[in-house]
């Protein structure tokens, strides 16, 4: 209990460090900048203090189980030797902590609002278009984490694999709806939040770690970049479409 309790505050510690700097500055803005005084004070130093514990308990449990459970999934998957099943796990892994990330949800949400507003789809077609969305995003997702087991397996250079994707993305946003480029870019960042990393990046460093000649340095780490290209050029395909 005691060692808990030491790990948890040095955490605590460690993230209103992090959070200093974003108080610091709106304090400024507010007092010295603008001449203000704040507003709603005590829900403010509240909320403040919810986003502290949160933010303490999320890295505490990211340490705690994401991390060492990515990490013996791949550890486990190559003492297997079964490379099939490793590769429909990465693909599964990717799809499932996509579909359920919370900005994916809301960007697609919100781009089926703005689509309908704009005349581009009628209500009834507001669920189906965000699903179909946030599938859209999710299944590329997949097929990255995949791409990105296959390149530490075969040692493949993760220079030309990047240098590809981007040439995909400016080809495809060549050809793509003005009215859906956006959206595809900011879907490639939705990827890289809060479920999707810690899951991915252990899968690749324990990966990395278990294979003869790969170094967890240089190998286990690129696949969140992969990740967030195909999404960008699949939801473009997916305006073109739609």
């Amino acid at each position: 209990m005691k060692k808990i309790l030491k790990v948890f505050s040095h955490n605590l510690l460690d993230s209103a460090k992090d959070l200093a700097p974003i108080v610091l500055v709106i304090g400024f803005f507010q007092l010295v900048v603008l001449q203000q005084n704040i507003p709603n004070l005590f829900d403010i130093v509240l909320g403040t203090g919810f986003v502290l514990l949160g933010l303490t308990l999320f890295v505490y449990g990211l340490n705690l189980g994401l991390f060492p459970i990515g990490e013996t999934l791949a550890f486990a998957f190559v003492k297997k030797g079964s490379i099939i099943w490793l590769l429909v796990f990465s693909f599964a892994l990717g799809f499932g902590t996509t579909v359920a990330e919370p900005a994916l949800i809301a960007v697609a949400n919100e781009a089926a609002n703005v689509a309908q507003l704009g005349g581009l789809i009628k209500e009834i077609e507001l669920q189906p278009y965000a699903q179909m969305l946030r599938y859209t995003v999710a299944i590329s997702v997949g097929f990255s984490v995949l791409l990105g087991v296959l390149r530490i397996i075969k040692g493949w250079s993760l220079t030309y694999l990047i240098i590809g994707g981007y040439l995909g993305v400016i080809i495809t946003t060549a050809f793509a709806p003005d009215n859906i480029i956006g959206i595809a870019y900011d879907s490639g960042g939705v990827t890289t939040s809060t479920i999707t990393v810690p899951l991915v990046t252990a899968l690749g460093v324990g990966l990395a770690s278990s294979i003869r000649g790969r170094n967890p340095m240089t190998d286990g780490f690129g696949m969140i970049a992969i990740a967030s290209l195909l999404p960008i050029i699949a939801v473009m395909i997916f305006g073109m479409l739609w």
